[in-house]
């Protein structure tokens, strides 16, 4: 009888809970539309229409199937992928480097260990974006500068997601190879690594995939690459071809997924 009671108490509080929630939630939604003098409704029934102009400008024509137009897309999405490929890897790199310091159970000492938290909690909080437009006053627009942005917005990311799978890591096997004399980067190299390799992997292909995906947006910044390719048809008002753009990223996007979940799979 007591232990249903307390269940039932358990189960009012998250009522309670999730209603107060609700209401706050609601409550800051309903203030804040009111002080933009924002529509909810409207904006709903604004969306159909918008869809429909999608689909009788962005449709692609003879001139969005032409070959050597065509030609064109494949060989700048490669180019951007390739981009994306090296910008990702390089990341990875520094990204473990910095993880293996800035670990828990491998940091060399705690002031660098949280000096390099700080340092990847900084990079990961400044948004791919805005990597680029800040890139974009030193660098101008260039790959190099897509390049780079595409490194600072992996690097924090990877930083932290390395340093915790590291940090799962039995304190006993890292004993273990203390206790048999390995030296520090033995224990890295022939240890540590071994072990989380297949998890590195698994997030470097996510990261990847991911960045293809943001390589769109910053080559819109960085006049490069495929994102160029659509805002020049788009700006241009040639609708038709910069939707034969967007089509072939969305298909490479679904391709790269694809290939990464069956690789994912394989070495996990």
């Amino acid at each position: 009888m007591i232990i249903a009671n307390s269940q039932k108490n358990v189960f009012k509080k998250r009522k309670q809970s999730a209603v107060l929630l609700f209401l706050i939630v609601g409550g800051l939604y309903f203030f804040f539309a009111h002080r933009l003098n924002f529509n909810g409704l409207s904006a709903l029934s604004q969306i159909p229409s918008g869809f429909i102009w999608l689909g009788q400008n962005f449709i692609p024509n003879e001139t969005a199937l032409d070959g050597s137009f065509i030609i064109t897309i494949i060989e700048t999405l490669i180019r951007t992928i390739m981009i994306t490929i090296t910008a990702t890897v390089t990341a990875a790199i520094f990204a473990f480097i910095a993880a293996v310091f800035g670990s828990k159970k491998t940091g060399v000492h705690w002031t660098l260990v949280y000096m390099v938290r700080i340092i990847a909690m900084l990079f990961r909080n400044i948004p791919l974006i805005a990597w680029a437009m800040i890139l974009l006053i030193s660098f101008r627009q260039s790959e190099f500068t897509g390049y780079l942005a595409l490194v600072f917005g992996s690097f924090g990311y990877l930083t932290r997601t390395f340093s915790e799978i590291i940090d799962e890591i039995s304190d006993g096997i890292l004993e273990a190879l203390h206790a048999t004399g390995a030296s520090y980067f033995q224990i890295i190299f022939q240890g540590v690594l071994p072990m989380i390799s297949s998890q590195l992997i698994s997030w470097l292909l996510f990261s990847i995939e991911s960045n293809v995906r943001e390589a769109a947006l910053v080559g819109l910044l960085t006049g490069t690459g495929i994102g160029f390719l659509f805002n020049f048809y788009f700006s241009s008002f040639r609708y038709p071809r910069a939707g034969m753009v967007l089509l072939f990223i969305i298909i490479t996007v679904l391709l790269l997924e694809t290939l990464s979940n069956k690789i994912r799979r394989l070495v996990m």
